[in-house]
């Protein structure tokens, strides 16, 4: 039977409900879209009423809603999402160059909450209600207190400018070992620390149901040694949940990457969507906001088929 934890909180996976609400959000908010609709803010306040029409036509503006939405989604299932209004370049094009970027902080950040998360949770669950177990609970609560933003601007002071550790830009584009890594450790520090928090506390929970088991006391009372019991049997089992809580967050993580960029000066689609905010480059965010769907689409499903590979009852079924 299917593990009940394994499709808790699922998010939806259909992109096309991210575009129309995006379009929607354009339409009524006040000062952008109708800005945009006009055409005042690229051709001027003292632009004629042909060059206003003739921009309208340009854009597609002067179409139903309905008609732009479904001429937008047929183009971008085709891999045409647009240009830029701001430099007319391509937005599929300007999205490839800055996507590694978000994916290598991404990446790194779910490694590090992985590694150190779980070995954390284990042993506070091995250790309930001790000082070990307390220890590990506060220091988790305290990682998921501080915003993203916070940590970074913290993480900032501390190791770049009173200690000159590591540098305060990260450019993101150094070829050797050292420098990757220098560039690269601040920015997934902050996102790891608030992973290996959330990891660790649902590690916790998890184990102390898994520990309670009969199977868990049978393999006890045969003598099994306890590291057999805790590696193979125990955690197995509870993985099921610790990878649920990886798929929703990493959605969250790609999120939290926008502010980290902007933070330590880091180019990715973060910095990009901002970018195109303060430029009120609405073409850029439709396909901004296409590219987040994308990626939590293949979270999901690469979260589904590693049940698979964690449970085989889920295999089965």
């Amino acid at each position: 039977m299917k593990d009940h934890h394994a499709h808790l909180y699922r998010p939806s996976t259909d992109y096309s409900h991210t575009d129309a609400i995006g379009r929607h959000v354009d339409y009524l908010c006040p000062g952008a879209y109708c800005a945009w609709r006009s055409g005042t803010d690229y051709l001027g306040d003292q632009a004629s009423a042909a060059a206003l029409d003739a921009m309208r036509e340009r854009l597609g503006l002067n179409r139903p809603l309905l008609e732009q939405y479904f001429e937008f989604m047929g183009n971008a299932l085709s891999g045409d999402w647009g240009e830029s209004m701001v430099t007319g370049k391509s937005i599929l094009g300007e999205v490839i160059n800055v996507l590694p970027y978000t994916l290598e902080l991404t990446f790194v950040s779910v490694i590090f909450g992985v590694v150190t998360g779980i070995p954390l949770g284990i042993w506070s669950a091995l250790h309930r209600n001790q000082l070990i177990d307390y220890f590990v609970r506060l220091m988790t609560l305290i990682g998921l207190s501080f915003p993203a933003f916070v940590s970074a601007i913290l993480l900032l002071i501390i190791f770049s400018i009173n200690l000159g550790w590591l540098p305060v830009i990260s450019s993101g584009g150094r070829d050797d070992f050292i420098g990757w890594f220098r560039d690269l450790a601040l920015p997934a520090l902050t996102l790891g620390t608030i992973m290996t928090a959330y990891i660790a506390r649902v590690t916790r929970s998890s184990m102390l149901d898994v520990l309670s088991e009969d199977y868990i006391r049978t393999a006890r009372a045969k003598g099994v040694p306890n590291k057999v019991i805790i590696w193979h049997h125990a955690l197995r089992n509870a993985l099921i949940p610790v990878v649920t809580m990886v798929g929703l967050f990493l959605g969250v993580l790609v999120g939290n990457s926008v502010l980290t960029e902007i933070v330590f000066n880091r180019p990715g689609l973060g910095k990009l969507i901002v970018g195109a905010l303060g430029q009120r480059d609405y073409t850029m965010l439709q396909g901004l906001m296409v590219c987040y769907a994308f990626i939590i689409i293949f979270i999901n499903i690469l979260t589904d088929l590693t049940y698979g590979l964690i449970d085989p009852r889920v295999k089965y079924q």
